[in-house]
Order: C-alpha cells, then sequence, then structure tokens
C-alpha cells in the first residue's frame, strides 16, 4: 500500500494550493481517505475526509468554506483543494486510508483509525 502526497509549497495570505494523494496496494472504492495536518508542537488535527464509494465528505470547522475535497476513481487520487489560506493553515500535511465504515464517519478526525498513511506535504502560509 501506498500513499504519496504531493503540491504542497509556499504561498501567500489568501492564496490556493490543491493537494493531490496518489494511491496504490488496495481497493480504492472500498476506503475513505482523510486529510490531516500537523504544525510543529501540535497535535495531528483531522482536516477533512472522503468516502470514495458513497462520496461523504466532512471537514473540520477550521477549514469548512475554504478546503474542499474530491476524488477521481480513475487516477486513485484525492485531492484537497485549499482556497482563502491563512497563515494558521500552515503544517505537514498528510493523507490516510482505511476501510470504510459507518463508524469512520463519526471518528474521522481520530488519528488511530487509520491503517495507511503518507510521507507528508509542508504547506506554508505567509502573512
Amino acid at each position: 500500500v501506498q500513499l504519496v502526497e504531493s503540491g504542497g509549497g509556499l504561498v501567500q495570505a489568501g492564496g490556493s494550493l490543491r493537494l493531490s494523494c496518489a494511491t496504490s496496494g488496495f481497493t480504492f472504492d472500498d476506503y475513505a481517505i482523510g486529510w490531516f495536518r500537523q504544525a510543529p508542537g501540535e497535535e495531528r488535527e483531522g482536516v477533512s475526509i472522503i468516502g470514495i464509494s458513497d462520496g461523504f465528505t466532512d471537514y473540520a470547522d477550521s477549514v469548512k468554506g475554504r478546503f474542499t475535497i474530491s476524488s477521481d476513481d480513475a487516477k486513485k487520487t484525492v485531492y484537497l483543494q485549499m482556497n482563502n489560506l491563512k497563515p494558521a493553515d500552515t503544517a505537514v500535511y498528510y493523507c490516510a486510508a482505511r476501510y470504510d465504515s459507518v463508524v469512520l464517519k463519526r471518528l474521522w478526525v481520530n488519528s488511530d483509525e487509520y491503517d495507511y498513511w503518507g510521507q507528508g506535504t509542508q504547506v506554508t502560509v505567509s502573512a
């Protein structure tokens, strides 16, 4: 199983980035993919989730209205479109995968629920 994030970088406040999470090694349609972030000295925070088969999505309150998660089944890739970025969004962003379930819909912000993780991509937002 592999998850590979890309698309991070340095952007000014108010700018946009699109992160990608390319996956392989599992049945994409059976899984949910979450995006998490971790700033230095902070706990890992759940940002968003998408259920690949049912299209379920959810977001952390801090990013609602600014971030959009989507998936491309043909490419087995999940995207996180981030608009109106703020300095507080600065962090390493990770994607994670686990077999989808009703329970996950309630517990998706808990990083312990996920089986597979990518290596992370740095997002830095300057003021």
